[in-house]
C-alpha cells in the first residue's frame, strides 16, 4: 500500500513501519501536506523514538489526542540530498531523509545490515553488523564544504574520515545518539566527523555513541549549519536512514518545515 495521491478529504495519514518505510514516502509525504502519524512496526524506528513515539502505544495515544481535537500536529524538518557533477547536475533532483544521512562506516554497516532478516535487524542488527566492519573499513578522505557567500563555498572538514554523519534527528542506527543537539525544527543539520581512528579504539568508542557521550573526543569533530556540500576522491555511497541513495559529490540541506506530523502532548 502507498500514500494517497491527492490530500482531498485527507485529515492524517497513518504510517505503518519503520526509518525505510517513512523514507521511501517521503517525497509523497512532503507533496500532500497532510499531518503524518508514525506507527513504529518496522526494524528502525529512530524517527519515530526521535518523535516520543517509540511505541505502537504512544501513537495510539498520539491518534486519540488527535480526533479529540487536540493540538499536536507539529511542524518539523528534513533533510534533503542532491547528487553534483556532471552535465547533470541542474537537473539533478534532490531525496528527502527525515533521520541521518552518512558517508563513510556507517553506509557500509547500513549495506550489511540490510542483508539480514527482517528480525535480526530489528533487534541490534546495526551493533551487529558494525563490529566486523570496524575492522575491515578503511579511513576516506573526505572534503566538506560550507557556504561562505550566496555562490561561494569554503572547507570546513578535510580529512582521512571514518564516518561523516549529518543528522535530522538524534538517533540512527536503532538508538544511537549520533548527534544529541539535533533539533528537527531549527532549520539546521548537525554535523558528526569522525576523523581516522584504529579499530581497536574505535571499538572502544562505540559505546559511547549510544549515550551521547562520544562529541568530547578529540577525533570527533561537530558543527551544525544549514547545508554543506561533500566531496570524495572516489565516488563513495551515500545511505540515509539506512537505506541507498546516490554517490558523492552530494550537497546535503536541511529543508525548513517540510513535513507536519501528529506527536504526543
Amino acid at each position: 500500500m502507498g500514500v494517497p495521491a491527492r490530500a482531498d478529504g485527507v485529515d492524517i495519514i497513518l504510517l505503518f513501519g519503520g526509518d525505510g518505510t517513512i523514507h521511501r514516502h517521503l517525497g509523497a509525504l512532503v507533496k500532500l501536506a497532510s499531518p503524518v502519524l508514525v506507527v513504529p512496526t518496522g526494524s528502525g524506528n529512530d524517527f519515530a523514538c526521535s518523535l516520543g513515539l517509540g511505541r505502537v502505544r504512544e501513537s495510539v495515544a498520539a491518534w486519540e489526542q488527535f480526533c479529540r481535537g487536540a493540538k499536536n500536529v507539529r511542524t518539523i524538518d528534513l533533510g534533503s540530498i542532491r547528487p553534483l557533477g556532471g552535465a547533470s547536475e541542474a537537473l539533478s533532483s534532490s531525496t528527502y531523509f527525515c533521520c541521518v544521512a552518512g558517508v563513510g562506516l556507517d553506509g557500509e554497516v547500513a549495506r550489511r545490515a540490510n542483508q539480514l532478516p527482517r528480525w535480526l535487524r530489528g533487534h541490534g542488527g546495526y551493533a551487529l553488523s558494525m563490529l566486523p566492519t570496524i575492522f575491515s573499513f578503511r579511513p576516506l578522505p573526505v572534503k566538506i564544504f560550507v557556504p561562505a557567500q550566496p555562490s561561494e563555498w569554503t572547507v570546513r572538514s578535510n580529512q582521512s574520515t571514518m564516518v561523516a554523519a549529518f543528522a535530522n534527528t538524534p538517533f540512527y542506527g536503532g538508538g544511537m545518539k549520533v548527534a544529541p543537539r539535533a533539533k528537527m525544527d531549527d532549520g539546521l543539520l548537525d554535523m558528526c566527523i569522525v576523523a581516522a581512528v584504529s579499530p581497536l579504539r574505535l571499538l572502544r568508542l562505540f559505546p559511547s555513541v549510544y549515550a551521547g557521550q562520544h562529541l568530547g573526543i578529540r577525533e570527533v569533530e561537530y558543527f551544525q549549519a544549514e547545508r554543506v556540500r561533500v566531496e570524495t576522491e572516489e565516488p563513495q555511497d551515500v545511505y540515509a536512514d539506512g537505506e541507498f541513495v546516490c554517490r558523492t559529490p552530494v550537497e546535503v540541506s536541511a529543508e525548513r518545515g517540510a513535513l507536519n506530523v501528529v506527536t504526543v502532548i
